[in-house]
């Protein structure tokens, strides 16, 4: 069962590159947490738990870079915002990878929260000046 699904009416930015990259988030995180809550081999989870950060990261530098070259103005504000979860996720990883974290519900609900959190709040910010 899919922990999160991407609908315009509650994630589309009407920006082009970023409603795509989040669809692309938004499938790998379903993807390891149904693989995380059901079960899957553990360096399964960790493949798509990998997966799944690298895709955040060139979103998030993507997104950054595009908010530069527009001239968006919040842009610090939005870059913390980014960095503080890149830093969640990179712990996440490194414990993971030595045996000494899993991904459970309770992080998919995180990380679900954060997205909940950040998409309607920061990136819907952005529509205007990226469009322009």
């Amino acid at each position: 069962m899919a922990l999160i699904t991407w609908t315009a009416e509650q994630y589309g930015t009407k920006v082009g590159f970023a409603d795509d990259e989040h669809k692309d988030i938004f499938a790998l995180l379903n993807k390891v947490y149904d693989e995380a809550t059901g079960g899957a081999d553990r360096s399964q989870i960790g493949a798509t738990l990998d997966a799944l950060i690298t895709c955040v990261v060139d979103h998030f530098a993507h997104e950054e870079k595009e908010m530069e070259t527009k001239g968006f103005a919040n842009l610090a504000n939005h870059k913390a915002e980014h960095d503080k979860l890149i830093a969640t996720c990179a712990g996440l990883q490194t414990k993971f990878h030595a045996g000494e974290a899993d991904v459970t519900d309770e992080v998919g609900q995180m990380i679900k929260g954060w997205l909940d959190s950040h998409i309607p709040t920061y990136d819907f910010a952005y529509t205007e000046t990226l469009n322009s």
